[in-house]
């Protein structure tokens, strides 16, 4: 069970003295995840039952801290459209009714009583890891620290209707008008690297390390460390408009990912190696992901997910929310069992699309680097839905 890892892991980086969305990482990926289904939703997919929760075997402390976030989701759960169309808002109220008297030391049983697991589609996982990156940084510009992090301009909006083409999706795409009033698309990253945004008033911090910056952008949150020790926690605000690039997927189709010289492994340390071993070409490649994510300061106790609430470490995962209702619990079966066990559903990312696609969060530190970095697991998935869901999906 991941938390008896992840506690073994943490000490042993202890002992050595070793110091938590909404872009998903593509680098990070050794493996390319299943194609996506042609239906739109869960619903249209098709769901069949799962396994009795009781057989699940859920551990007490998986257990608990997953209540814990189904708690938090609940406020989400019981107002907001269930894209997918699996579930209604009054049909979460049971469960979230009964978290207030419900005995933390008997978590495993408070699943087994208000929930049932459904199987969408196949029910084939594939699931990656995300974490909170920490780098050095501070408010204000000093030597040393020349990478600015700034906040979503005021220029950069939505098209009206017949200034653009629409989206696939039907939406208006996003950039900016001109002086002339004249849509176009905005700022690519090349552009905002070399001064694009430059003198508007927009950095709320800067950064040291560009390589670093990239990955945090890639992850859509992160924590800056400053040189008072004191620490800045800063969340995704929005994006540039530009489609995601994953330079991992890159880096495989040119033969650089590997074993052998010339070789590097496709974890993100390895995408890590290979853009410090190659200044010049590592920067022109991270320059293909034209994607520029802006940032807020956040305050509370965690980054945000795409609910609304905290996301928690080793907890909360992302989910494509057509084939997962955004708060849901999921139970994942994986060949990486780090990751088995109960989550929560509170996040979505720009790489997570189609059922049974999902993405870990591990938290912030070494270890959840490590680990995020890493994650490629293959499996069984379920969704657990309020008792009866199935059945009155069946009737109507």
């Amino acid at each position: 069970m991941r938390r008896g890892v992840r506690l073994a892991a943490a000490c042993g980086l202890a002992l050595l003295a070793a110091a938590c969305g909404r872009l998903v990482p593509e680098a990070n990926r050794p493996s390319t995840p299943p194609p996506l289904p042609s239906a739109e939703t869960a619903l249209q997919l098709g769901l069949r039952e799962g396994p009795s929760i009781s057989s699940l075997r859920i551990r007490q402390d998986d257990a608990a801290a997953a209540m814990l976030s189904f708690r938090e989701s609940c406020p989400k759960l019981t107002a907001r459209a269930d894209v997918s169309g699996l579930t209604q808002p009054g049909d979460w109220t049971a469960a979230c009714d009964a978290f207030a008297r419900w005995p933390y030391g008997q978590a495993e049983s408070f699943f087994d009583r208000y929930f049932e697991a459904v199987q969408v589609g196949d029910g084939r996982a594939f699931a990656t890891g995300y974490f909170e990156p920490e780098i050095a940084g501070s408010r204000v510009r000093l030597p040393g620290y020349e990478v600015p992090v700034y906040a979503l301009p005021a220029d950069l909006v939505r098209a009206r209707p017949g200034d653009a083409p629409p989206l696939a999706s039907g939406r208006m795409p996003i950039g900016r008008y001109d002086a002339n009033g004249r849509f176009s698309q905005y700022y690519d990253r090349t552009q905002i690297e070399n001064g694009a945004l430059a003198g508007k008033g927009l950095e709320i911090a800067w950064v040291r390390d560009p390589v670093e910056f990239f990955f945090l952008q890639v992850q859509g949150s992160g924590r800056i460390r400053l040189p008072d020790g004191g620490m800045m926690r800063i969340g995704y605000a929005g994006q540039n408009g530009h489609a995601y690039t994953g330079i991992g997927a890159l880096m495989r189709e040119r033969g650089l990912v590997g074993e052998g010289p010339g070789k590097y492994p496709g974890s993100m340390q390895g995408i890590i190696q290979y853009i410090r071993e190659n200044p010049v070409e590592g920067r022109a490649l991270m320059r293909e992901n034209k994607t520029w994510v802006f940032f807020r300061e956040l305050t509370g106790d965690g980054p945000i997910g795409a609910l609304g609430v905290p996301v928690r470490a080793e907890s909360s995962v992302a989910a494509d929310p057509r084939f997962v209702p955004l708060g849901a619990p999921v139970w994942l079966d994986l060949d990486r069992p780090v990751a088995n066990g109960l989550w929560v559903a509170q996040d979505t990312g720009g790489a997570i699309k189609g059922a049974n696609r999902f993405d870990t969060f591990w938290g912030a530190g070494e270890d959840a680097r490590r680990i995020a970095g890493g994650m490629s697991g293959r499996g069984r998935a379920y969704v657990l839905l309020p008792k009866g869901t199935l059945d009155r999906l069946r009737a109507r």
